[in-house]
C-alpha cells in the first residue's frame, strides 16, 4: 500500500498524531474513513492500528464545521459521535485519549458507564464525543418520556464499535438491540431532517471470517469492508494453547496453575520480559511470590536477573518502594502490577518493567487496557475470571482475551512475540480458533428477545406488529438466520429462503407479542396490531429483569407477606445459574435443622416440619438467604459466600420492582414485604437483628459484636454510650469510640410521625392526618436520604396512600403533611397502619396503627324550618327526603315545603340540610318557625332513610346514640 501522510489532513488536525505517516492499514483506509461518509467494518489482528479509524471518522465529522475560508466554528453537541466498547477500562483509556488529543480545537468528551452515575441530560446533550458501554447505553436510552433519554438522538451522527466481535459473548445482546434501535429511529419521519437520519457506522473486530455478516448488518458497501491478515500485525506473533485436568472447584484449579508457571516461562519466554495476567490481586501477588521464591532458590543471580548492575539497580528502588512484598520480590526481577498498589509504587515498577530490569509482572486483566506496559511474551494463567455479579467463575470475554494477546510483541524491540494461554483441556479448541480467526460471529439475540422487544414498545420505538417485525430485521440475528450456516442456534430449517426465514421471523414476534399480552405487559387491539405498553411492562424494562423472573412476581399473592417474597426470589432466572453441589448438603442441612433457632423461615416438609435434607436450587436460595439474613452466616466455604453476594444483589434489584408492582395494584402488604426486604437484601441483616450497627461505616462483625456484649444493638443506645467504654470493649484505642459516634452522622435525619383520624364531611368517609417532623439537626453529608411513605389497611391489604419523600429537603423547614381519605366501616373494625420506610438503612422505619370502629357521620344541631304555602304532613309514606351532605348530593325528591339549615356553622361537623326547591332557606326565625321535635323528624327519617346512621338531640348540643 502506499502511505498515506498526516498532512494530507487539514492544518486542524494534524497535532492530533504524534507520526508522520500512517501504516499500511490506515493508509488503505484512509479515503473510506475521511473522504467519504460511507459505513464500514474492519477485521484486522489486535495491535494493528485500528483506533486511529475512529479518529479519522471523527475528524470527518468535525470538518463539516471548517467554513469555505478554513475558521473551524464549532457548535457544541450538534453532531455528536457515539463510542462503544465492552468494557469501562477501554471506554476509560479512549476517554483520557481523546479528551487530551481534542481538547485544543473545544471538542467534549463525556463517558458514560456504570462509573459515572451522575451524567445529567444537559451534559449529554453537551458532549461531543460519549463514550459507553452497551449496557449502559442501552440503560440511559429506555426512559425518553419520563428524563428525555433520547432527545439527543437527532444529533447523533457517527457510532463507532469497538470490538464488535462481542456479538457472539451473551452480552452481544444488548449491543445489537441498540443498533437496531438507532437504525429504526433514523427513519422515522420527524428525523429525517437530522443528523441521526444520515447516520454513519464503523465497527472494528479483531480476524474473524465473516465480516461480510457484520457489514451486511451496518449497511456497508464492498467499499466499506475491509479485511486484513496477519501481516498487518507489527510483530509475528506465536501462539500456544495448553489444557490442564480440571480441580475440585475453579478456585482450586487456577490456583495450582501457579505451579506451571515457572516452566513455561523458561521453555518459551528464554530469558524475555513476560507479563502474567492473573484474575485477581491477590492471585497477581500469590504468582508473584511463588516465582520470586523459585528464583530465590536458583542460586547466582537467578533465572530473570542477567547482570550486577541490573541487581543493584533492582535493590536501590526496592528501598523507594513503600510495599514490604514488593521489595522482596523486586530484587529477584519479579513483580506485580494491580489497582491496590499505591501510586508511588506503581510508577516505580511500571519504569522498571518498561527498562527491563523487572522481567517478570503479574497483574491483573485491567493492565490489558490501561497502561501500555508491551512485552515480549503474555501468559494468561486461566481463562476464567470470578464475576462479581452473578457470584461465579466464568469465562473471558473474547475481546478481554484479545486485548491481553494484543501486550505481546514490543515493537521496535522485538520482531516476535508470544501468548501463552492456560485453559481447562475442554476449552482448549475455542482460544484456538479465537486466536487464528476461526471463529464466526453469532447473534446472541433471540434468547432474550423478548426483554428487548419489550423495552422497544415501552420507548415508542415500536408502536405496531409491523414495526416490531421491522426492528428484527435491523437485527444481526435476521442477518444470521438467512444465511442458515448455523440453524440449531435460531430455530430455522436449512435451506429456507428470504421469504421463509422472513415469515419464520414474523410467527416468533407474533408469538412474543402474544406472550407479552398474556401478562398485561403491552396491550395489543383486538386484531393484535397496535402495541402500546402497560406498566408491568415498563416495570420489568426499568429494572432488566428477565420475563420469566417478571412472571414470577406477576404469579405472586396480593398478601404476599416477607417468606413468600423470599420464594419469589429464590425462583428469579437471574440466579438460575446458581447449583446445587453435592459437597454443600450437609452444611445446608445443618443450618435449615437451626436447633439454635437463629433462622426466621425454614424450608419444610409435606408435615410442617423442618426438612432435613435440601434438594433443590430454590431450596438451597432460601436456606442460604435466611442464613445471610441473621447478619452472623454460618456459611463459611467460599463458592457459597459467592453465591449469596450474587443472590443479595440481583434480589434486591427484583424486590425493587416487586414493591412497584405491588404498589400499582394496590397491594398494602405485598408492597410493604417488598420495601422490607429489598433494603434487608441490600444491608444482608433482617430488620431486627442484634448486628444492626454494621450498617455504619467503620463497624464490622467484630466490632458489633463487642457493642452488643455490652448492650449496644440500636443506633439510639449507641448515641448515649461512652465512648471511651467503646474502646475498652473493642480494644481498639482513642478516638477510636469517638470515630464509631462519629458514624452515626451517615443517618438520616430523626423524624417524627404522628397520625391522628379526622372527621369529613362525606356520609360513609375518614381521613387521616399524617404529619412528619424534622427533630434532629441537619447532618454535614452530602449524602440524600429517601424514605416510603406507606398507608394501608391491614385486614383487606388494600394500600390508601404512597408517595416517595426526600427527608433530608422535604421536611427540613415545614413539616411534611399527608391526608388520607377512607370508606369508613358500616360494621366491625378497620386498622389503619401508617408506615415510613427509610431506602437504605433498617431498624428505624416508624409505624403507627389506628383503629376505626362504625360511627355517626350525622350531626344536628337546632334544624328550624318555615312552613309555606302547603302544610307539612310527615306521615305521608310516599314523601323523599333530599339529603345534602358535604359537597356530595343524594339526587332524591325533596320534602315539599320544607327548609332548615344548621344554625351553629362553628360546629366543625359533617351536616345536612333538607330542601324545598320551590322556596328560598330561611335566615332567620320569625312567628312561623318552630323546632322539629327529634320524634317526627327521626321517625321520618327512619322510613325513608334506613341505610343513614340515627342522631338523637338532648337540649342544643348534638351528641350520637
Amino acid at each position: 500500500y502506499s502511505l498515506k501522510a498526516v498532512a494530507d489532513l487539514p492544518d486542524l488536525f494534524r497535532s492530533v498524531f504524534g507520526f508522520r505517516y500512517f501504516n499500511s492499514l490506515q493508509s488503505e483506509c484512509f479515503p473510506a474513513c475521511f473522504l467519504s461518509d460511507m459505513n464500514m467494518t474492519v477485521s484486522a489482528p489486535t495491535g494493528s492500528g485500528k483506533t486511529v479509524l475512529f479518529e479519522l471518522c471523527i475528524m470527518r465529522l468535525l470538518s463539516k464545521f471548517i467554513t469555505g475560508d478554513g475558521a473551524f466554528i464549532h457548535h457544541r453537541g450538534t453532531l455528536k459521535t457515539i463510542y462503544i466498547a465492552p468494557s469501562k477500562a477501554l471506554v476509560q483509556e479512549k476517554l483520557r485519549d481523546w479528551s487530551q488529543k481534542f481538547q485544543s480545537i473545544g471538542i467534549n468528551c463525556l463517558e458514560l458507564t456504570g462509573d459515572n452515575e451522575n451524567c445529567s441530560i444537559k451534559s449529554i446533550q453537551d458532549a461531543d464525543i460519549i463514550l459507553t458501554t452497551p449496557e449502559k447505553f442501552d440503560a440511559v436510552t429506555r426512559y425518553r418520556i419520563r428524563d428525555g433519554g433520547l432527545s439527543f438522538f437527532s444529533d447523533v451522527a457517527v457510532v463507532l464499535i469497538d470490538e464488535v466481535h462481542l456479538l457472539n459473548d451473551p452480552r452481544g445482546a444488548a449491543l445489537e438491540a441498540i443498533v437496531s434501535r438507532i437504525k429504526m429511529l433514523a427513519r422515522k419521519p420527524e428525523m429525517q431532517s437530522s443528523p441521526l437520519s444520515q447516520v454513519r457506522f464503523l465497527a472494528v473486530s479483531a480476524t474473524i471470517p465473516n465480516i461480510n455478516d457484520l457489514g451486511e448488518w451496518l449497511m456497508a458497501p464492498p467499499r466499506g469492508i475491509k479485511r486484513f491478515g496477519e501481516e498487518m500485525r507489527p510483530v509475528k506473533l506465536t501462539t500456544k494453547v495448553f489444557g490442564y485436568a480440571p480441580a475440585r472447584n475453579d478456585f482450586l484449579f487456577e490456583k495450582r496453575l501457579q505451579n506451571y508457571i515457572f516452566d513455561l516461562l523458561m521453555q518459551y519466554s528464554r530469558g524475555k520480559s513476560a507479563l502474567v495476567f492473573c484474575s485477581t490481586r491477590k492471585g497477581a501477588q500469590e504468582a508473584a511470590q511463588l516465582l520470586a521464591q523459585i528464583a530465590m532458590t536458583s542460586g547466582n543471580l537467578g533465572p530473570f536477573i542477567k547482570s550486577r548492575d541490573q541487581q543493584e539497580r533492582l535493590k536501590e528502588a526496592s528501598l523507594s518502594c513503600s510495599d514490604k512484598q514488593m521489595q522482596s520480590y523486586m530484587v529477584h526481577g519479579v513483580g506485580y502490577h494491580n489497582g491496590g498498589l499505591s501510586m508511588k509504587d506503581r510508577s516505580i515498577i511500571e519504569g522498571l518493567f518498561l527498562n527491563g530490569d523487572v522481567q517478570i509482572l503479574c497483574t491483573t486483566n485491567t493492565l490489558a487496557h490501561g497502561v501500555n506496559l508491551p512485552a515480549h511474551t503474555v501468559v494468561i494463567k486461566s481463562t476464567q475470571h470470578f464475576n462479581k455479579e452473578k457470584g461465579i467463575y466464568m469465562e473471558y470475554e473474547r475481546s478481554m482475551v484479545l486485548q491481553m494477546c494484543g501486550r505481546a510483541g514490543r515493537p521496535p524491540f522485538d520482531d516476535t512475540g508470544l501468548v501463552i494461554i492456560m485453559t481447562r483441556k475442554e476449552t482448549v479448541h475455542l482460544y484456538e480458533n479465537l486466536l487464528n480467526g476461526c471463529e464466526i460471529v453469532e447473534s446472541q439475540l433471540l434468547p432474550c428477545i423478548t426483554e428487548h422487544l419489550t423495552a422497544e414498545i415501552v420507548q415508542s420505538t415500536i408502536s405496531d406488529i409491523t414495526r416490531a417485525i421491522e426492528w428484527m430485521k435491523c437485527s444481526f440475528l435476521y442477518v444470521r438466520m438467512k444465511k442458515a450456516c448455523n440453524p440449531e442456534s435460531y430455530s430455522v430449517l436449512k435451506g429456507l429462503s428470504d421469504d421463509q426465514v422472513e415469515k419464520h421471523l414474523q410467527e416468533i414476534c407474533v408469538q412474543k407479542v402474544k406472550e407479552l399480552s398474556q401478562y398485561q405487559m403491552v396491550w395489543t387491539d383486538e386484531d393484535g396490531f397496535v402495541l402500546k405498553p402497560l406498566e408491568l411492562g415498563r416495570l420489568m424494562t426499568k429494572y432488566y429483569l428477565k420475563f420469566d423472573t417478571m412472571k414470577h412476581i406477576i404469579q405472586a399473592p396480593r398478601t404476599c407477606n416477607i417468606e413468600e417474597a423470599l420464594r419469589v426470589i429464590c425462583q428469579a432466572e437471574e440466579i438460575a445459574w446458581i447449583q446445587l453441589r453435592r459437597n454443600e448438603k450437609k452444611c445446608l442441612n445443618d443450618i435449615n435443622n437451626d436447633k439454635d433457632g437463629r433462622l426466621r423461615y425454614h424450608i419444610l416438609d409435606a408435615k410442617g416440619k423442618k426438612k432435613k435434607r435440601i434438594q433443590t436450587r430454590e431450596e438451597k436460595i432460601f436456606v442460604l438467604l435466611n442464613d445471610c439474613l441473621t447478619g452472623d452466616p454460618l456459611v463459611r466455604d467460599l463458592s457459597m459466600s459467592q453465591d449469596v453476594n450474587s443472590i443479595c444483589s440481583n434480589g434486591s434489584r427484583i424486590a425493587k420492582c416487586m414493591k412497584e408492582y405491588f404498589t400499582f395494584n394496590k397491594s398494602y402488604r405485598g408492597a410493604l414485604s417488598s420495601m422490607i426486604i429489598t433494603k434487608c437484601l441490600h444491608q444482608k441483616l433482617w430488620d431486627d437483628s442484634p448486628y444492626l450497627l454494621k450498617q455504619l461505616p467503620g463497624i464490622g462483625m467484630v466490632t458489633a459484636k463487642a457493642l452488643h456484649s455490652m448492650g449496644v444493638t440500636s443506633f439510639e443506645t449507641l448515641r448515649k454510650a461512652d465512648p471511651r467504654k467503646i474502646e475498652l470493649m473493642t480494644g481498639r484505642k482513642y478516638p477510636f469510640g469517638n470515630q464509631i459516634k462519629e458514624s452515626l452522622l451517615s443517618l438520616p435525619p430523626t423524624i417524627e410521625m404522628t397520625v391522628e383520624e379526622n372527621h369529613v364531611q362525606k356520609v360513609g368517609k375518614s381521613k387521616l392526618l399524617i404529619t412528619l417532623t424534622r427533630i434532629s439537626q441537619p447532618s454535614a453529608s452530602a449524602r440524600r436520604h429517601y424514605a416510603d411513605m406507606i398507608v394501608g389497611i391491614e385486614e383487606e391489604s388494600l394500600l390508601l396512600f404512597y408517595e416517595k419523600i426526600r427527608l433530608d429537603c422535604t421536611i427540613y423547614i415545614i413539616p411534611y403533611c399527608a391526608t388520607v381519605l377512607f370508606s369508613s366501616p358500616e360494621q366491625g373494625k378497620l386498622t389503619i397502619k401508617a408506615s415510613l420506610i427509610f431506602e437504605d438503612f433498617i431498624g428505624i422505619d416508624l409505624h403507627q396503627k389506628v383503629v376505626v370502629t362504625p360511627r355517626v357521620d350525622l350531626y344536628m344541631n337546632r334544624i328550624k324550618y318555615k312552613a309555606t304555602r302547603e302544610q307539612l304532613t310527615l306521615s305521608e309514606p310516599e314523601e323523599d327526603v333530599g339529603i345534602i351532605i358535604a359537597d356530595d348530593i343524594s339526587t332524591s325528591s325533596p320534602l315539599p315545603t320544607i327548609s332548615s339549615r344548621l344554625i351553629d356553622d362553628s360546629i366543625a361537623m359533617p351536616s345536612f340540610n333538607l330542601i324545598d326547591e320551590d322556596s328560598e332557606v330561611i335566615e332567620g326565625e320569625d312567628e312561623d318557625c318552630k323546632m322539629i321535635t327529634e320524634t317526627t323528624v327521626f321517625d321520618h327519617l327512619r322510613r325513608k332513610a334506613k341505610d343513614l346512621p340515627v342522631l338523637r338531640l338532648s337540649g342544643d348540643e348534638p351528641s350520637p346514640s
